[in-house]
């Protein structure tokens, strides 16, 4: 078994259990107001977990921004929100410098930062803004900081982007490109709830008092959260799952599975990998387990690949779809694991 440090074993499973109970109390805070979505809430805390955004996917009114707006509360951690637009500039981003007169005559630049210089951004409908606008964004999630006027500038720590888009409209809308997708540790699909949680939703939502969201965390604690989930021992079977669903999951390679030779017109790439060995952790924390398992590899293939496919025209045309496929990778890993 791999392990991420050195520190004692005893250490590492108090250190685990004590995170993973006031984990499960954010999680339970979180709840309260999102009401139906569990898988949402877990993925996108998981997201948060290993450092990385999110890309959540959904028709309007699924309380996408309630639930950004939720976890900077109980998170514990400063959230701006950036409605994007067409004629949003990459200045109202990430801020920009002023010519100041002081009241000696004195003229001096003074930079004004922009909304980015948070702990939590949602980039509501992300993929409305221009490409130019979307590529401010690049530096910051991938590097934490931003340059402005020749000048880098640190972003607060932690920096997470968590972006929504509409899968149904998408006239006047930039396709968000390859690169920017691939910054996306995971693309969480936001479903409709089923009717038990809609009719919990109208009542909690229509009456003269809602459930209010308290702090359980903070930014230092959710940074020491972020470093153990890196220190979680993870099992030669996880890791070699892991490497066979990614290398399964890319056309033109001697590894590809005949579906998506078929099908795929290009594939994941090593960062694929590597969030999916960090979600894996992250998952195994937050349900409070010690490691990680291949079911939890099977649990985040969707949501870690999914944005890192694409299938040609001719599947397109055949109906078929990346859910689909991912589907039919897992369940012949699940088999090979079972066989093995």
């Amino acid at each position: 078994m791999e392990a991420g440090t050195g520190t004692g074993t005893a250490d590492i499973i108090a250190e685990i259990d004590a995170t993973g109970a006031r984990l499960a109390e954010a999680r339970a805070m979180i709840a309260r107001r999102i009401i139906g979505q569990e898988r949402v809430i877990e993925e996108t805390l998981i997201a948060i977990l290993c450092g990385g955004h999110g890309l959540l996917v959904g028709v309007p009114g699924l309380a996408k921004t309630r639930l950004v707006e939720t976890l900077g509360i109980v998170l514990g951690l400063a959230a701006h929100r950036i409605q994007f637009t067409p004629d949003l500039m990459p200045a109202d981003i990430l801020g920009a410098e002023v010519l100041e007169t002081g009241a000696d005559g004195a003229r001096a630049f003074r930079f004004i930062e922009g909304p980015i210089f948070c702990q939590l951004l949602m980039a509501d409908e992300i993929n409305r803004a221009s490409p130019r606008t979307q590529s401010a964004l690049l530096q910051a999630m991938q590097e934490r900081e931003v340059s402005v006027a020749g000048q880098r500038r640190t972003l607060p720590a932690p920096f997470h982007v968590l972006a929504t888009q509409n899968p149904i409209e998408q006239e006047g809308t930039y396709p968000l490109p390859e690169a920017q997708l691939d910054r996306f540790l995971l693309q969480i699909n936001v479903d409709y709830p089923d009717r038990a949680a809609e009719r919990d939703i109208i009542l909690a939502t229509t009456g003269i008092e809602e459930p209010e969201a308290e702090p359980v965390l903070d930014a230092e604690s959710l940074i020491a959260a972020q470093h153990l989930v890196r220190r979680l021992p993870v099992g030669e079977s996880v890791v070699n799952a892991i490497l066979d669903l990614v290398r399964a999951a890319r056309p033109g390679t001697a590894d590809a599975h005949p579906a998506v030779a078929r099908s795929v017109s290009w594939g994941p790439g090593p960062r694929a990998a590597q969030a999916l060995i960090l979600a894996v952790r992250a998952r195994a924390l937050l349900q409070g387990r010690l490691v990680p398992s291949v079911a939890d590899v099977a649990a985040l293939a969707e949501p870690v690949l999914i944005h890192r496919m694409a299938l040609g025209f001719a599947a397109r045309a055949e109906g078929q779809t990346l859910g689909g496929l991912i589907a039919r990778l897992v369940a012949d890993l699940i088999d090979h694991e079972a066989a093995a």
